[in-house]
């Protein structure tokens, strides 16, 4: 009777070898998976934000009423961008900031971009041997909270484009009592320019990327709360090495991170501090895509402005379109 019962609860070997199998699918699937996130070569055609080949990594944070209030209101959203050659490469209705004004009813997009500037300081302490550092994030941003322009405006007697100029005395003419929104959006400079990344004992350390990020941001919500902030991410860029080869950002790194290390500072800064993050590096350019999008190795072309600035819209204004 025993041996009769053995027989009986035998479970076949097929059995054995279909989950195995099934195992074994689980397994590579998930590998493969996880090797092109590591690779960054999601293909843009198509991207809605839900596809289960991209994770866009938005994350998006609303104003409290305590904040909000006292600040008048209009008819008019009025945006100020602030950053670098990803606003003023392009001014013209192609770039970003012209392209949000398109797409968005009832707005008013205001450019105040500083050319090559970064978020970071190259320097703790200014020279006019290294004048960008009068125009980085950080240093707007305490103009802002200091209202005071002063240095902007006579550092940018230095420079021969006359978008430091016009940056400079928009923001001194500005009334900051009407912004609604604030998009800072920097491309990859700080990565190129070989910014340090993080001062594990100093997060609000000027000469790294993320400590600037972090004060700069800080300043302008203790000044204007009311303000509703926003960070956008680069998308990818390439890069030359050392010994003159190109290379991309999202596999090199210069001793401070690949340029995904700089985005993931960006995400872990606009969680601490509560403000937006639209993502324009996944689901953007990619190492396969990039010479449709890009001009050159850093700068995007009309096509690529129009795609972020359709996300921002429709990510930051969820009622658009509908």
């Amino acid at each position: 009777m025993s041996k009769t019962n053995n027989k009986k609860s035998q479970i076949p070997i097929y059995i054995h070898i279909v989950l195995i199998a099934i195992i074994v699918g689980v397994l590579a699937f998930s590998g493969i998976k996880l090797w092109r996130w590591n690779q960054g070569t999601a293909k843009t055609e198509g991207v809605t934000g839900e596809s289960y080949e991209i994770e866009v990594l938005d994350q998006i944070f609303l104003l409290s009423e305590d904040k909000k209030a006292g600040h008048e209101t209009d008819d008019t959203e009025t945006i100020l961008f602030l950053g670098n050659d990803a606003l003023t490469y392009d001014t013209s209705e192609t770039g970003v900031a012209g392209q949000v004004q398109s797409k968005l009813e009832n707005s008013n997009c205001l450019n105040a971009g500083f050319p090559a500037s970064t978020v970071a300081l190259k320097n703790a302490t200014y020279s006019d041997d290294y004048a960008l550092d009068a125009f980085s994030f950080y240093n707007v941003a305490k103009c802002i909270y200091d209202e005071d322009f002063d240095q902007l405006l006579e550092k940018a007697t230095l420079f021969e484009d006359s978008m430091y100029d016009k940056s400079a005395e928009l923001l001194e003419e500005l009334d900051f009592n009407t912004v609604d929104t604030l998009v800072i959006f920097y491309n990859a400079q700080d990565y190129l320019n070989l910014r340090v990344g993080m001062n594990p004992d100093n997060d609000s350390d000027p000469v790294t990327f993320s400590g600037a990020l972090n004060a700069g941001i800080k300043l302008i919500q203790e000044k204007y709360p009311f303000i509703r902030i926003v960070c956008m991410s680069f998308p990818m860029c390439y890069a030359y090495d050392s010994s003159g080869q190109l290379v991309s950002g999202d596999r090199y790194d210069f001793g401070n991170g690949k340029l995904t290390t700089y985005l993931q500072f960006m995400i872990d800064v606009s969680g601490a501090t509560g403000v937006s993050f639209v993502d324009n590096y996944y689901g953007t350019i990619d190492e396969d895509n990039s010479s449709t999008w890009l001009l050159d190795n850093i700068h995007v072309n009309a096509e690529c402005n129009e795609y972020m600035a359709d996300h921002f819209v429709r990510v930051i204004y969820t009622d658009y379109g509908n």
